[in-house]
């Protein structure tokens, strides 16, 4: 840090002073939670990040909002913790280090299963803690003393016990079951872990034939390498065409005849209104199978490939039999048509490959109990969503949930806790290891596959506190206050957390869960390195600090889907940063001399009593938006007032004061002057931490950091509609001034001398006592007050308020013949410029052929000119009118 003694540098120099600042922050344990101290518990789980990760924008957005409320609620009073760590990541940590070992020519399966383990948690150690690092480039301000893994000793005894204690209730199970398979990853994954994308595909049409006489029947498919699998053909009950008993048909190839079933799952409606049962490859033929008795076939296996159920096509890939398939169905004349068809097909969420629905023996957790406690206490008040926007979202997936399939095909992560015996086959669940059958005495041989990685992060709110023991945190800190996340993982992890927190501990496990928007470019779109749009976080705190990179997140935090972030608006924050530096050192040095910063001097100056109203306002507002969660409206209120009133008004209203000779109304002004830049620092400490904490070192008696001061306070008794309508005033004339150079064309350089007219005495004291410095702030020769019956000449403009008006003569400034031809013609290409953006915005093929960014760029230019010909044709009307008269 830096003594009071010292002044400050030009700039602020964030890339010396973050790294000291946050060093200085640890050092003297200001992170630090403590269960038996004072004040009501605010508490934050951080989502954990992969321990594999880097951070990215996604990571800077969310814990920077975190870090907001976090800073707000320790400088309010409250018990705050924030609670951080990593997640093991099971596929992609597994995947990292496979590729890692591969360089060494090293495989898993040659290692086996122990030393591969061991190589992970080598690699673990080395490179897992990078991005905790990197969190606090960022400023975070956890409490890195209790930072846990999903894989550390606790929560490995947490997730035992979670996962042994729900088998016990019969909420935990193991089956045979239609899963999601990734053939890439070789491992399962669940519902949400699929993500769909729309494709153009082929609906074809394959006719079975009938046995005995009785009817083909004609059935669409997609997915005509599956056949092989059939055990079935399905119509609906009600369907006419197949009333017979015991009808059978003939599946290509395989001369196999398989029975035609009634079902009411058939869509009469689609295709052919006849479905081909597939039990082993089709969740839904699952369940028709089921209900049928069907016999169950596995026609491609686990890698993708066709088993020998496929005949000659065994051991082709899955596509490739798909063609040789067709091909031979057409030869054979089984093939009636093939028509065009998209629709939306599922992918694996990490890899991007077509997923394989596959038969497979798999560790579920019946979901329907949970997720209906999960839903009532979202409806019930017990936890908040905000957006409330978000809540039906929320409703539809819990009501329409399916067991989640919870078992991977991984090495990596949290073996499952079950045995099963060679002798008696019967399995063993235990919250311990064990060797010998607890049935029979015979031996047990362990279930190699572990759990989802979602499983182990959805009991993040508890066993980071130390559960299952009964620990003084857990005590305390528990039920959470804020979960703040994306609303892309509200299904992977939030719904999850909700379920095991009211499970096994009887409580939510957060009171309000605030889902904030994805980050994307500039333009919109989803950041990757293939389009070469993405920015990185460490990039951005590097050329233009932590500050300037959390405020330009912050101030985007409103939209609900998209937050749109490029360097340039990053820039524009730094530039905001360099305002409150240079305010700070005008602000030092008036107030250098004094020994404390007192709250019991009353202002005596309009300009201070304006600005200590304002000041009151101003916090009242900033606190209403960080405990409603309004982060954008909170960096804008905050912005506005620092930028617009604070430094380009205030600052330069008291002037006179600052330099005048009156010394009481000089140290009154100081004393003001002091105290509201302090609560300005304040007010902004949690989304700019690292400047605020720079600065505020610097001023005199005040505790020793900004983070533990107490945060601004709302004096009711400040607020001063008078001294607020007095200074309004005073800009609205300097700003109606401005407005006529500007529409007039008039250069800085050339002295005005503006006239107020008014009948009102207040406005009239007003420009009279702050004549020098209206000049200044006008760029004026002069200013004059009229009364309210004097005529304005021709060639003035008027800008009418409803205390008077504001006369602007230009006789002499400008040559209104000249300057309307001037902007007439500007208007004129502005009009052809409109026309010719519009014509491409209308133009379909230029919509459905230019890249999306093209046509965004020329929807922004197209505004601009529209604005700027508005402007222009008023200063034209403008001209007009006096050139009339």
């Amino acid at each position: 840090m830096c003594s009071t003694s010292e002044t400050l540098n030009k700039a602020f120099d964030h890339l010396e002073a973050e790294a000291r600042i946050y060093a200085h922050w640890e050092k003297n344990n200001l992170f630090r939670a403590d269960p038996d101290a004072p004040g009501d518990p605010f508490v934050i789980v951080i989502p954990p990040p992969n321990v594999t990760g880097n951070l990215h924008m996604g990571h800077a957005l969310d814990n920077t909002l975190q870090d907001i409320l976090i800073r707000y609620h320790r400088m309010k009073g409250d018990n705050t913790l924030w609670v951080p760590g990593t997640d093991h990541a099971g596929i992609a940590t597994q995947a990292v280090v496979e590729r890692y070992l591969s360089t060494l020519n090293l495989s898993r399966l040659e290692m086996g299963r122990e030393k591969f383990l061991e190589r992970v948690w080598q690699w673990k150690e080395e490179f897992g803690g990078k991005i905790i690092e990197q969190l606090k480039r960022l400023g975070s301000s956890c409490d890195w003393s209790r930072e846990r893994f999903t894989m550390d000793p606790g929560l490995s005894k947490a997730v035992r016990e979670v996962f042994v204690s729900l088998y016990e209730e019969g909420l935990i199970y193991r089956g045979d079951y239609v899963i999601n398979w990734c053939p890439h990853c070789l491992t399962a994954i669940s519902d949400i872990e699929v993500e769909h994308q729309e494709q153009n595909d082929s609906l074809y049409y394959i006719i079975y034939q009938g046995t005995s006489g009785g009817p083909s029947v004609t059935v669409a498919t997609t997915r005509p390498e599956t056949l092989f699998g059939d055990t079935a053909v399905a119509v609906h009950p009600d369907d006419p065409r197949y009333q017979g008993e015991n009808l059978q048909v003939i599946v290509p190839f395989t001369g196999r005849a398989v029975p035609i079933i009634k079902d009411s799952y058939v869509d009469r409606e689609f295709g052919t209104g006849a479905l081909k049962v597939t039990p082993a490859h089709d969740a839904n033929d699952w369940r028709i199978g089921q209900r049928h008795n069907l016999p169950v076939i596995v026609a491609i296996d686990k890698k993708g490939f066709l088993t020998s159920a496929a005949g000659k096509y065994e051991g082709e890939d899955r596509f490739e039999a798909r063609k040789n398939v067709l091909e031979d169905l057409k030869n054979a004349g089984l093939l009636e048509k093939v028509e065009p068809l998209t629709h939306a097909v599922g992918v694996c969420y990490r890899c991007r490959t077509v997923i394989e629905p596959l038969l497979s023996k798999q560790w579920f957790v019946s979901t329907k109990s949970l997720a209906q406690s999960a839903s009532q206490s979202v409806k019930d008040g017990r936890t908040t969503i905000v957006p409330e926007s978000w809540e039906k979202t929320f409703f539809d997936w819990m009501d329409g949930i399916r067991d989640w399939c919870v078992s991977r095909q991984l090495w990596w992560g949290h073996q499952i806790p079950a045995w099963y015996c060679d002798s008696c086959g019967k399995t063993t669940v235990s919250r311990k290891d064990v060797e010998i059958c607890p049935y029979c005495a015979g031996k047990l041989l362990r279930d190699p596959d572990v759990l989802d990685t979602w499983f182990s992060s959805g009991l993040w709110p508890f066993s980071t506190l130390g559960w299952p023991d009964k620990t003084k945190d857990l005590e305390r800190y528990y039920p959470t206050t804020v979960l703040v996340t994306g609303f892309d993982i509200i299904f992977f992890w939030v719904a999850r957390m909700m379920m095991f927190g009211l499970k096994m501990m009887g409580q939510v496990p957060f009171y309000t869960v605030v889902l904030h928007p994805l980050v994307r470019d500039a333009k919109g779109q989803k950041m990757s390195k293939s389009k070469g749009n993405v920015i990185d976080p460490l990039t951005m705190i590097d050329e233009y600090g932590a500050d300037a990179f959390r405020f330009a997140l912050t101030a985007q935090a409103g939209s609900t889907r998209d937050l749109k972030i490029s360097r340039e608006r990053v820039a524009g924050y730094s530039r905001f940063v360099n305002k409150l530096w240079n305010a700070a050192r005008f602000t030092l040095g008036h107030i250098k001399d004094l020994d404390e910063i007192k709250d019991s001097l009353d202002p005596i100056s309009i300009p201070d009593k304006w600005i200590r109203s304002r000041l009151a306002t101003v916090t009242q507002e900033c606190i209403s938006f960080l405990e409603e969660f309004h982060f954008d409206r909170y960096a804008d209120k905050i912005y506005h007032f620092i930028w617009d009133e604070f430094c380009d008004w205030y600052l330069e209203l008291i002037k006179p004061i600052l330099y005048g000779e009156d010394k009481k109304a000089k140290e009154i002004c100081t004393q003001n002057l002091a105290l509201v830049f302090s609560d300005i620092l304040k007010l902004l400490h949690p989304v700019m931490p690292f400047v605020t904490e720079e600065i505020f070192s610097k001023l005199p008696g005040l505790a020793k950091f900004i983070m533990i001061s107490p945060f601004p306070q709302v004096r009711q008794n400040d607020i001063n509609s008078l001294s607020e309508k007095s200074i309004e005033r005073l800009i609205e004339i300097v700003k109606a001034v401005r407005s006529v150079r500007s529409d007039f064309g008039i250069k800085t350089s050339a002295k005005v001398s503006p006239l107020v007219k008014t009948k009102d005495r207040e406005t009239a004291f007003l420009v009279t006592a702050y004549a020098p410095l209206l000049l200044k702030l006008m760029g004026a020769l002069g200013i004059g007050i009229v009364e309210d019956s004097w005529e304005k000449p021709k060639d003035a403009a008027e800008t009418i308020f409803t205390w008077g008006s504001v006369i602007v003569p230009l006789a002499g400034e400008i040559d209104l013949k000249a300057e309307k031809a001037r902007l007439t013609s500007e208007a004129a290409q502005l009009t052809k410029d409109i026309k010719a953006a519009g014509a491409k915005l209308e133009n379909p093929d230029y919509l459905k052929k230019a890249p999306e960014e093209v046509v965004e760029e020329t929807r922004q230019r197209l505004q601009a000119f529209e604005i700027k010909l508005d402007s222009t044709l008023k200063s034209i009307s403008l001209m007009e009118k006096m050139l009339e008269d």
